[in-house]
């Protein structure tokens, strides 16, 4: 049975969605899982890949800007997103410590899907590799997820309508001590005559159960039922992408409008949160510096007409996580053993909405 989404229950969000109300609506990126699920064997977890651009021969920059909210967390070559303003390759995100594995089966995938430009230059592999913990619904010490979960997720990378919640990197994570996990959205808007899309991807394990706010309402305070937390002890990841021509300083301002849309959920980002954001452009496609012009162009929106894109990655990001909740389902713990991590409960939520008045 299809898993619905917020908007499925009423949740009004501002801001117009694409037809996928998804980061595939962003022409040309793709997201693909790989999902490990063993109760038997305490096995919830998995890999999320994004593929910015379907490639050539020879991979191109996506130019890029991150910003890391608080960073107890990983996402892996972000020191070249800031000094180059661009990446190559495709963004991954999975358990805190599976990142190794993942980066390794990402490498092997780039090396054999761009094979020529290994072999016969000085190619070399800098992927994107984020993480959130799953500890609580995983054994995550068992180290369950290989390097080929990472190539099978990149291989699964579509377009199209996502699936959410306990899927990908997403399958053992906890928001607001709800089962959450992966949630995606997309806003389309127009600037000077042209159309736009922001499409955002979350990996959704942060927050405490009070914390939680939708659309203004004070959602945790009266959905308490199933707490398990003292202190917030877990991470958002968010990946923003658009088809608008922007600088790279442009996609960190971007970056940064997540923690808006996180925030408006209720966190205040704790201590030991990672919360780490990226957000990348795939217009404007270009060569490689070493096979480039020596004095090369780039097009880029004026910053004085960019505060829609804002506007956009704040709602979109907002939703994501909602929708990220919304698609959790009841799942036992595997520390402390013999609990549950409940999904939220549609009913009393769409009741608690209609209460004040935001359906």
């Amino acid at each position: 049975m299809t898993k619905p989404r917020a908007r499925d229950l009423g949740l009004n969000f501002p801001g117009t969605p694409g037809s996928f109300n998804a980061i595939t609506d962003v022409g040309g990126v793709q997201v693909g899982y790989h999902t490990l699920i063993d109760p038997s064997r305490h096995i919830r977890t998995g890999v999320t890949a994004i593929v910015p651009r379907v490639e050539r021969d020879i991979p191109t920059p996506i130019w890029a800007g991150h910003y890391s909210l608080n960073g107890n967390g990983e996402m892996t070559g972000t020191h070249h997103v800031d000094d180059a303003g661009f990446f190559v390759g495709p963004v991954c995100i999975t358990n805190t410590h599976s990142v190794g594995a993942v980066h390794h089966g990402v490498t092997q995938w780039m090396i054999d899907n761009y094979r020529e430009f290994f072999d016969n230059e000085h190619g070399w592999a800098m992927p994107i590799v984020a993480e959130t913990y799953d500890g609580d619904l995983n054994d995550i010490n068992g180290l369950h997820v290989k390097p080929e979960h990472a190539i099978s997720a990149l291989n699964n990378a579509a377009s199209g309508p996502l699936e959410e919640g306990s899927v990908g990197g997403g399958t053992g994570m906890i928001a607001y001590e709800f089962k959450a996990g992966t949630g995606t959205a997309s806003r389309k808007l127009d600037i000077e005559g042209t159309d736009y899309t922001v499409g955002v991807l979350v990996q959704a394990n942060h927050g405490l159960r009070p914390w939680l706010n939708v659309l203004g309402v004070p959602v945790g305070e009266h959905l308490s039922h199933g707490r398990f937390r003292q202190k917030e002890s877990g991470s958002i990841i968010v990946i923003v992408a658009t088809d608008a021509p922007l600088s790279d300083s442009s996609l960190n301002h971007i970056a940064r409008r997540a923690t808006i849309g996180v925030g408006r959920g209720g966190t205040p980002g704790g201590v030991s949160s990672g919360d780490i954001f990226l957000a990348f452009s795939v217009a404007d496609e270009q060569a490689l510096p070493q096979h480039g012009s020596t004095v090369t162009s780039r097009q880029q929106l004026s910053t004085d007409v960019i505060d829609p894109l804002y506007l956009a990655a704040v709602e979109a990001t907002e939703e994501a996580v909602i929708n990220a909740i919304v698609a959790g389902r009841d799942t036992p713990t595997f520390k402390p053993p013999g609990h549950t991590c409940v999904g939220i409960d549609h009913d009393a939520l769409i009741e608690l909405m209609q209460r004040y008045n935001r359906l």
